[in-house]
């Protein structure tokens, strides 16, 4: 979606630029677009008939450089996809709540240090996420919602950060991990001669 989207919006357009776009936006970081693979994707979406070739030039020793234009089947599935995204309700899979879950599995004191570490992290991004939107780059060369985008991160980012110090406290604290009934399953200590077996699965 977001190549289809950059070559309507910026064609005709060759690869290259559509790559620099894509990077200056950090999309690498955000929208799982991998800048080894953008190439690739463009002759796919070619070879779909969402994309055509409008050009290829050679200048000197370089590469050739292929201009790429949008056919209105591509201009269908940019829309389509465009509005899924829009209304649809997409949760991001964040490989931290897989760890989270086994809350229990961490000594408290390890468990509530790794949350403030966390929290301090995300405090960081923001930050920078700040000092990115006072700058002239985000002022002067971005259209309005990449700034508004920032501020969406901004927030998430806060609250995450604020979220990780209160659990941290009550880990600290020692509130229980599982009401009073189920006392005694979050023993996760290992029994003799099992930490051999536990350290190969």
């Amino acid at each position: 979606m977001m190549i289809l989207g950059l070559v309507k919006w910026m064609q005709p357009v060759h690869g290259y630029d559509v790559r620099r776009e894509l990077l200056s936006w950090g999309a690498d970081k955000w929208a799982n677009v991998q800048p080894g693979s953008i190439y690739h994707a463009l002759r796919k979406l070619g070879e779909e008939g969402l994309l055509r070739e409008v050009a290829t030039e050679q200048v000197g020793v370089r590469p050739a450089r292929t201009t790429y234009e949008i056919t209105p089947k591509g201009v269908d599935e940019f829309e389509t996809l465009l509005r899924d995204l829009w209304w649809g309700n997409h949760q991001t899979n964040d490989p931290f709540m897989a760890a989270f879950a086994f809350l229990p599995a961490l000594p408290r004191p390890e468990a509530a240090a790794a949350l403030r570490s966390r929290g301090q992290v995300l405090r960081a991004g923001v930050e920078s996420m700040r000092a990115s939107m006072a700058s002239a780059w985000i002022r002067d060369s971005k259209p309005v919602g990449v700034s508004w985008t920032y501020e969406l991160w901004i927030a998430r980012g806060e609250v995450e950060a604020d979220w990780c110090e209160r659990v941290a406290d009550r880990i600290e604290a020692g509130v229980p991990y599982l009401p009073e009934g189920l006392a005694g399953r979050d023993d996760w200590s290992v029994g003799e001669g099992a930490g051999e077996q536990n350290n190969q699965s």
